[in-house]
């Protein structure tokens, strides 16, 4: 079965033509990060003009990259959601009027549950991993949740406040660094002491597997202003207080992993996010924590269509429905 999947939740526009979930055949992913950068985050209203501009060259780009035709798809897929209103509908109108005009089916996917199968996709013989521990870190999301196939999941941990990726990126902010956050804090932190400050992730009270990465990032806020008066920071400490950051997060999500292993008993671990490309956290996780652990490919960490027309291949063989009269976007969805 060859799948179309568009992806255009926040502000990355992506096609990919993917074949019986697993196969990549060509995927494309432009993103607007220079754009958003200059106001230190995405303006949703940018973001979804953008999209305007961007998702129909970009899937013609898709299909020119491949041997195959828009007659050659078997089925739509396109992100119904979690995100930013005016990007989904960008991505969805567009998935409907193909699917109108092609006569294919057309199903929706949960953009974070994409997430999760992005590190499945390259794995052979899948069911051998199940049950299994599923870990999301993104921008918008810091979640645990029981695998026990594809599409059936069970929520055991997820962020109350902010989510890592947002940490990240609002520490990024206080330090002027750039847009997007996360990558600019990793680079400064590979200069850094971890041990410099005593930054800690917070705890929520009664559930041990919740996330709150809130207070972690007052404490780097309330150390600036203190280190601030004093003078301007040194690129030394600049270093120091994002390798101690990242080290709080990274220590707190291994953590979270290992009690809910021990409670659980997963066969492996599949993480999926924009978080999941941090370096340190590859190393740190693949060193201490004792189950196999699958990791998505870099250019599938970041919103992607690929792990959308994945995980529509299997939505729709679990469903068998077409959603071109139903579907609508989400901007939020319960895992």
């Amino acid at each position: 079965m060859l799948v179309l999947g568009i992806e255009s939740t926040c502000d990355e526009t992506s096609a990919a033509l993917v074949r019986s979930g697993r196969e990549i055949i060509s995927h494309i992913i432009a993103s607007q990060a220079d754009i958003h950068a200059s106001f230190g985050g995405v303006v949703p209203e940018l973001a979804s003009r953008h999209h305007i501009d961007s998702i129909i060259p970009i899937i013609e780009q898709c299909f020119s990259r491949s041997s195959f035709t828009p007659k050659d798809v078997d089925l739509i897929a396109v992100a119904k959601g979690p995100g930013l209103i005016g990007s989904l509908l960008v991505g969805m109108q567009t998935a409907k009027a193909l699917a109108w005009a092609l006569n294919r089916p057309l199903v929706g996917v949960n953009h974070i549950e994409a997430h999760l199968y992005a590190s499945m996709m390259s794995v052979p013989y899948l069911n051998q991993y199940f049950p299994a521990l599923g870990v999301i870190l993104s921008g918008g999301h810091s979640t645990l949740v029981r695998i026990d196939d594809v599409g059936n999941y069970t929520m055991i941990g997820q962020s109350v406040d902010d989510a890592a990726g947002e940490a990240f990126d609002k520490v990024a902010k206080m330090l002027s660094l750039g847009y997007p956050g996360g990558p600019l804090v990793e680079l400064k932190a590979s200069g850094g002491n971890p041990t410099a400050f005593p930054f800690r992730a917070g705890t929520v009270k009664g559930k041990p597997l919740h996330f709150s990465f809130s207070g972690l990032k007052t404490a780097v806020l309330y150390t600036l202003r203190s280190l601030e008066a004093k003078g301007p920071l040194s690129n030394a400490t600049v270093c120091d207080i994002c390798a101690s950051f990242q080290h709080a997060v990274i220590l707190d999500i291994a953590k979270k992993i290992r009690l809910a292993c021990e409670t659980f008993q997963p066969k492996a671990l599949f993480l999926g996010g924009g978080v999941t490309q941090n370096a340190s956290l590859r190393s740190y996780c693949s060193l201490t924590l004792p189950l196999p652990l699958f990791w998505p490919s870099k250019e599938l960490c970041l919103d992607n269509a690929a792990m959308i027309a994945g995980l529509g291949y299997h939505t729709f063989l679990r469903t068998q429905t077409d959603e071109r009269f139903s579907l609508e976007p989400e901007i939020r969805i319960v895992f």
